[in-house]
């Protein structure tokens, strides 16, 4: 699923689910290597796991972050 962010650094989200679980997050933009990080450290992870962990993380004075937005994206997926 590729997933537009809104109010980060980065300006897209890839990802994939399987039975229920994350793979393959690749974020276009953004910090590079704390990005691949997250990435690394979810992938397998179950989605609701994910989203639990992720949402309402911020950046800075900004009302979200690229792990928000992971979760927000996730979200979304669910609801389609």
């Amino acid at each position: 699923m590729q997933y537009k962010t809104k109010g980060v650094c980065s300006q897209k989200i890839d990802f994939d689910v399987k039975d229920h679980k994350v793979y393959n997050v690749t974020f276009l933009g953004g910090c590079n290597g704390n990005l691949q990080g997250i990435g690394a450290l979810i992938e397998g992870m179950d989605i609701d796991e994910a989203i639990s962990r992720l949402s309402g993380i911020r950046c800075g004075f900004k009302n979200t972050s690229c792990p928000d937005q992971l979760a927000q994206a996730l979200k979304s997926y669910k609801e389609n």
